[in-house]
């Protein structure tokens, strides 16, 4: 059976890139989406649709609109997918790296592999919207003297030859995916599977102590806490959503945990749970 996966991006992007080696060995056909609010809707008009979205980058941090995308939709985790990400400059076939007069990327690509690039300062750095949609554009445009900053898979997508690879500054560079699915089919995607992980949301009152209450609740039953973030509530002053990652060895202590510290938390919501990414 072929997969629906909405990315946000063009064919050959890092989202393209996750979805398929996710769901490696399954037929898996990507919906480009051009913003994720445009993914979120996308997924809200077909059930049966998967989609991919970044959620946090090694160096970047946490996607934090994307937090709130997912907290806004009824949409549920169902899988995580850590990718490590090697940037390559790519251009078309019959140039060499002397001939590269432009460099087109997404501003954090550029960033990411400014050392690289500042060997180089007769070529001039011009930020687009998207890493493999720099490349489509050289490839449709055959823009010769033009090079992309993408990934070695959107080179070759669309024709271009690799001048240089792996060249970003940090190699500790990997994004963290979640799989979202509607709530209605998350079931048929998570069958067989055994959830170590979950993604939690919740809103406390502002009262001295009460983040650390909870803390001490999780920790108490054994859950452990791979990440923690707070985006303030608009309209309610020194107030915060916190968004918990968590992840157990033993289910009953996980829910446990979680009918423990309802009490103390206000609009709870489990947005996800499912298996730890192996990577």
């Amino acid at each position: 059976m072929e997969l629906s996966v909405a990315i946000q991006g063009v064919a050959g992007c890092f989202h393209d890139e996750a979805a398929r080696e996710y769901f490696q060995g399954q037929d898996v056909n990507t919906v480009p989406c051009e913003t994720f609010h445009d993914m979120m809707d996308v997924l809200r008009s077909d059930a049966s649709m998967l989609g991919i979205m970044a959620i946090e980058n090694t160096i970047a941090g946490s996607l934090l609109q994307n937090h709130e995308l997912l907290r806004q939709s009824n949409h549920k985790v169902i899988g995580e997918f850590r990718k490590y990400i090697s940037h390559s400059l790519v251009a078309l076939p019959g140039q060499s790296i002397e001939d590269i007069v432009e460099v087109n990327s997404h501003p954090m690509a550029l960033r990411q592999c400014e050392q690289f690039l500042m060997k180089y300062p007769n070529m001039k750095l011009v930020e687009t919207n998207d890493t493999a949609g720099s490349a489509q554009i050289i490839s449709e445009r055959n823009l010769r003297g033009h090079a992309a900053v993408c990934g070695k898979y959107a080179g070759e997508l669309y024709g271009l030859n690799v001048l240089a690879e792996d060249i970003q500054t940090n190699k500790r560079n990997f994004t963290r995916f979640l799989i979202i699915a509607d709530p209605d089919t998350a079931a048929e995607f998570t069958r067989g599977m055994k959830p170590n992980k979950a993604s939690i949301e919740f809103t406390l009152p502002h009262n001295q102590g009460s983040l650390s209450a909870v803390l001490t609740i999780f920790s108490f039953y054994g859950m452990n806490l791979t990440k923690i973030q707070s985006l303030p509530i608009i309209g309610r002053e020194w107030e915060y959503r916190f968004y918990i990652d968590l992840t157990y060895s033993d289910y009953t202590r996980y829910r446990q945990s979680v009918d423990a510290v309802r009490p103390l938390i206000n609009d709870f919501k489990i947005l996800g749970e499912y298996e730890e990414s192996k990577q």
